[in-house]
């Protein structure tokens, strides 16, 4: 499915980064080592190189990783790109000064849970997890994300996901976005920025 929306004309998300990232940014130091979980066509991963992070990106989609490495030489920063899937990722433990995960929705709840062991996983003690998706309210907008309930995320899924976390942002509102014509129109979003004890 991936492949085939990311090989039409354009960037299906925008090349812009995500509004929350850009909140957030400031909450990375410079230097700092960053995993992107499933980064699509690289948006997010161009910009925190741009501010002078050292960034992994992987998505498990060929075509996707392609327009990424594209973004990237135009915007002569360095990332480093990778083609995985994220249910076969080595979360090696204490590798990442910081995780970034934003509209991974992909996922069921049984792969999530996995990602979610994962991301914590690979974190350093003080390291920060930044998550953005959207709530199961999304449904009734219809302006992006899949159109499945249990993939999206409510305030108490992700408590409880990150209960082992010091939890410095839970948030969840409404709002509209521009991101290509992915993500498009009113949305029903959640925030979630931890840290690992």
């Amino acid at each position: 499915m991936w492949e085939e929306r990311y090989s039409a004309e354009g960037y299906l998300f925008g090349t812009e980064p995500a509004e929350f990232l850009v909140r957030q940014a400031d909450l990375l130091a410079p230097e700092a080592e960053v995993l992107m979980v499933a980064d699509g066509e690289g948006r997010n991963s161009v910009f925190l190189a741009a501010r002078g992070l050292s960034v992994t990106a992987a998505d498990a989609s060929p075509v996707g990783v392609a327009k990424a490495k594209k973004l990237a030489e135009e915007r002569g920063v360095d990332v480093e790109f990778k083609v995985a899937d994220f249910l076969e990722w080595d979360w090696r433990p204490e590798a990442f000064d910081a995780v970034v995960a934003i509209f991974i929705q992909f996922l069921d709840p049984a792969q999530r849970s996995i990602v979610f062991d994962g991301m914590k996983r690979t974190l350093r003690p003080g390291g920060r997890l930044l998550l953005h998706g959207y709530r199961p309210e999304q449904l009734a907008y219809g302006t992006g994300g899949p159109p499945v309930a249990e993939n999206l995320y409510t305030e108490k899924l992700l408590a409880d996901a990150f209960a082992d976390m010091k939890v410095e942002v839970l948030k969840a509102y409404d709002a509209t976005i521009t991101e290509g014509t992915g993500h498009d129109g009113m949305s029903a979003l959640i925030d979630l920025v931890a840290v690992k004890l």
